[in-house]
């Protein structure tokens, strides 16, 4: 049985290409374009980690995230912030509204796998 990784990205071609080579992983993924997206999956069926962009339309990723941990099903779930805007105080201010991980775009997919793997051991 594979994890399953809920990967919320408002680009279409960055989240085809971070699914491709997560499930190239042995990742099942499942994809929301939005916000709005990712809380109606994330509720239908909760992953075990989401990588969520913070910058889409209609909804930030920090917004879903509180809606996400107020749905009672994602209080354990771990849930990376993905950002292009990599200012300290970006990262400070996600790390206090409840996000596990914080990482900048363009997007290292080996610091991506290495987090992946510390947070999957610690929910452990």
């Amino acid at each position: 049985m594979s994890d399953t990784i809920l990967l919320v990205e408002d680009h279409e071609a960055n989240r085809s290409v971070l699914k491709r080579r997560l499930e190239r992983r042995g990742y099942a993924v499942a994809e929301a374009a939005d916000g709005a997206e990712a809380i109606a999956k994330f509720c239908a069926a909760p992953p075990d980690l989401v990588i969520m962009d913070l910058s889409m339309p209609n909804m930030s990723g920090l917004e879903a995230l509180q809606h996400i941990r107020a749905s009672g099903k994602g209080v354990d779930v771990p849930v990376i912030a993905l950002t292009a805007h990599a200012m300290d105080e970006m990262r400070e201010k996600c790390l206090a509204s409840g996000f596990a991980d914080f990482l900048t775009k363009p997007l290292n997919f080996d610091a991506l796998l290495a987090c992946i793997v510390s947070l999957k051991g610690a929910a452990q």
